[in-house]
């Protein structure tokens, strides 16, 4: 299989009043296809990471950052970064990624169908039927005509995924989706949502704070190590197999 993400000694740092939090990935190789799980206390820099894989977030040093786009294209995403191509970057974003947030992010103004539409509207895609489709699959072809406020959480979140995979893209990011939910719920819309990136064969990048469900999916697992490091002022986080 293709390796979609490959990140050799990625860095990124922050320092408050003399106090400092460094994320670092030594080496990262991500296959096409691969289910992946961020295994991690709180505050350990699992958003972080998921931010800079969903090229939201600059890291300060990379001794590589590639992502392989739906075309084949291996980009130099740090390249990309360091020039300023903030449009590439938003355009390899919007035509590979899919980002599910802790919230949900769903617009409350919009009804159900418009925001699933909205990525393949943005992207200017063909009408057809994909969303009756993916709402069918995950439960919520009932709810397209509700605004989100009318939603359960767990119906929620489900828009949520339903969005982030309606233009087909080969990445799916979710920042712990279910941390929300009760732990029946959660399990159950994550059965669903494996299925469904199984058969669209999807890349899926999840954190994830329910650390015995992740086991029970077979997952493979990034799991995170800490340490103080000069004289105890800066944190240092690090993720690896």
């Amino acid at each position: 299989m293709s390796i979609i993400y490959s990140l050799k000694n990625v860095v990124k740092e922050r320092m408050v009043e003399n106090a400092g939090f460094r994320l670092l990935v030594p080496n990262l190789e991500i296959h096409k296809g691969e289910n992946i799980a961020l295994i991690g206390h709180s505050g350990c820099g699992k958003s972080t990471l998921l931010d800079m894989l969903a090229l939201i977030l600059h890291p300060d040093q990379a001794k590589q950052f590639s992502l392989e786009t739906n075309d084949g294209e291996t980009n130099n995403i740090d390249h990309l970064w360091q020039k300023k191509k903030r449009d590439q970057l938003s355009e390899i974003r919007r035509l590979n990624i899919g980002y599910v947030l802790q919230s949900g992010g769903l617009l409350p103004y919009l009804t159900v169908r418009e925001n699933i539409e909205l990525p393949r509207r943005l992207l200017k895609l063909a009408d057809d039927d994909s969303i009756n489709s993916i709402s069918k699959v995950l439960g919520i072809q009932r709810q397209l005509d509700k605004l989100p406020g009318l939603l359960s959480a767990g119906e929620r979140q489900r828009v949520a995924f339903a969005r982030a995979l309606s233009h087909r893209p080969s990445i799916l990011l979710a920042d712990e989706p279910t941390a929300a939910l009760d732990p029946i719920t959660a399990r159950k819309i994550m059965a669903v949502v494996m299925e469904l990136i199984k058969g669209l064969k999807i890349t899926l990048i999840t954190s994830s704070h329910d650390w015995a469900h992740v086991y029970k999916m077979d997952l493979r697992t990034l799991h995170q190590e800490a340490g103080a490091v000069e004289n105890g002022r800066v944190y240092q986080s690090l993720f690896r197999d």
